[in-house]
């Protein structure tokens, strides 16, 4: 399992904390760091998020309700407005990852507490 892989899924299963996560992400190179960014999406594609995760998601990621991430990944459809907050500037990256991490660790509690639920095989959650 790759580092951004574990880092992201701890974060999503309350393992690490999302500023421990923040402070890696920080330490990555732009490049790296728009990476990490897509894998966020894909990783939320496959936990299938929504609107009403990204809401909950928001609350959790410390980003004011203002900022241009924080007003796109509230609106439908979320997986366009994904997109959108990938390729924001590099100045929005910090703030990107906070709130698609967000929203990923809550579409993907919810995924584990029904469709995983007792049955679940995903090496990616079962980190504890």
């Amino acid at each position: 399992m790759r580092a951004s892989e574990r880092i992201i899924n701890e974060v999503a299963q309350g393992l690490r904390s999302l500023e421990d996560a923040v402070a890696w992400f920080s330490s990555l190179e732009q490049v790296e760091q728009r990476a990490v960014l897509h894998e966020v999406v894909r990783y939320s594609m496959q936990a299938h998020a929504t609107v009403n995760d990204a809401r909950d998601g928001l609350l959790r990621s410390g980003v004011k309700p203002t900022m241009t991430p924080a007003v796109l990944i509230v609106r439908e459809p979320i997986l366009e407005q994904m997109g959108k907050i990938v390729n924001l500037p590099p100045g929005e990256y910090g703030k990107s990852f906070r709130v698609l991490l967000s929203t990923f660790a809550v579409a993907d509690t919810r995924r584990r507490e029904t469709e995983c639920r007792g049955t679940c095989r995903h090496a990616w959650h079962n980190l504890s």
